[in-house]
């Protein structure tokens, strides 16, 4: 009985730790269905893609209503926000290209398909340092660098890609194209901001 009525007064902390690698997790299982999808154009993977960002969508309020009834966070209950927000955003813009793949009816080309590999390398590498978090943080330092290193390749990339798009002139099927490189552009952004607060949190914990 005293037990109980601790647990009203005081309720336990939520694991806010695994709920950011839970949600991270499912990060990377919508980026993992972009990468399929821009390989094959396979509409299965389109489809498990939808699917993925509605489980993400849930995953995030779940998140975000634990936070709200916490009494206590093991971490800057702040940091806990941006961390979901900015995980939800790298969601958005995935989310986003694959929209913009079939409303303009565009082919992933190489360049596209490289940069969702570093996009998908960096939630891969934020997956590990929020797995870390809570058992190795000092670790999970490297994971953070990692995973803003493959935002600044995916930069690099997407100049380079947009300086051969732009020769000739099919100007529908660059603009097309453009708009594809800028949304995946967008989502490693996310990842580099989303790697930010990672070691935001890491430095506090330390």
């Amino acid at each position: 009985m005293i037990a109980k009525l601790i647990d009203r007064v005081f309720p336990k902390t939520p694991d806010f730790f695994e709920l950011l690698h839970l949600q991270c997790l499912q990060v990377s299982l919508t980026v993992d269905n972009l990468t399929l999808f821009m390989n094959t154009g396979d509409e299965q993977a389109g489809k498990l893609l939808k699917k993925d960002e509605h489980e993400a969508d849930r995953i995030r309020m779940q998140s975000l209503n634990q936070l709200n009834q916490a009494f206590s966070t093991p971490m800057d209950r702040e940091d806990i926000y941006r961390a979901i927000a900015a995980l939800d955003r790298i969601v958005t813009y995935t989310k986003s290209t694959y929209h913009e793949m079939q409303v303009l009816g565009v082919q992933a080309d190489n360049s596209s398909r490289s940069m969702a590999i570093e996009l998908q390398t960096g939630v891969q590498a934020l997956v590990e340092g929020f797995r870390l978090l809570a058992i190795d943080p000092v670790k999970a330092v490297d994971y953070a660098a990692k995973a803003r290193h493959t935002e600044r390749r995916a930069e690099k990339k997407y100049r380079l890609a947009l300086g051969e798009l732009f020769q000739g002139d099919d100007y529908l099927n660059m603009f097309k194209h453009r708009e594809l490189y800028r949304h995946i552009s967008n989502a490693t952004d996310r990842v580099h901001a989303t790697a930010n607060v990672l070691q935001d949190i890491i430095v506090k914990l330390n």
